[in-house]
């Protein structure tokens, strides 16, 4: 019998928090008309990412989530792969035209351009923003034993 007066005791308790609890709030989707595609082609894996005017990140694809293992990876083609996923998955925020801006010497740069097009982006500019080395830091003095 105490154990019959306990349960709905500790169950009303829970209840008042639950009721109290804030609702949570709708995603509100947002439509884009431009948006900015990052494209990382580095020696082993090339990555897209989309992203809107401020650097926000939309969406984002490469080629070992694109499926692909290994040497495979670095194929031109696993690179348009990537690039027409990451286009599928930001395709409900209705973008019409991209800016690329493409980084590193990998093989797949080329071929991310053209995974957009094939998408049915507007491509309006492409800009190489590969950093160049300096000569680097100064060197170490003869050692002196």
């Amino acid at each position: 019998m105490p154990d019959e007066q306990k349960t709905p005791a500790i169950l009303d308790e829970k209840t008042p928090e639950k009721a109290a609890a804030p609702a949570r709030k709708k995603k509100i989707k947002r439509t884009l008309t431009r948006a900015r595609v990052c494209i990382h082609a580095g020696e082993n894996n090339t990555i897209i990412t989309f992203t809107d005017a401020e650097g926000n990140v939309i969406g984002w694809s490469s080629a070992g989530s694109a499926g692909f293992k290994g040497t495979r990876k670095s194929t031109p083609y696993a690179a348009k792969v990537a690039a027409e996923t990451a286009s599928l998955k930001v395709k409900p925020f209705g973008i019409e035209s991209v800016d690329v801006e493409v980084k590193g010497l990998g093989p797949g740069r080329e071929q991310a351009i053209r995974g957009l097009q094939s998408a049915g982006y507007n491509i309006d500019s492409i800009v190489d923003v590969t950093s160049i080395a300096h000569g680097g830091c100064r060197p170490p003095g003869r050692r002196r034993v």
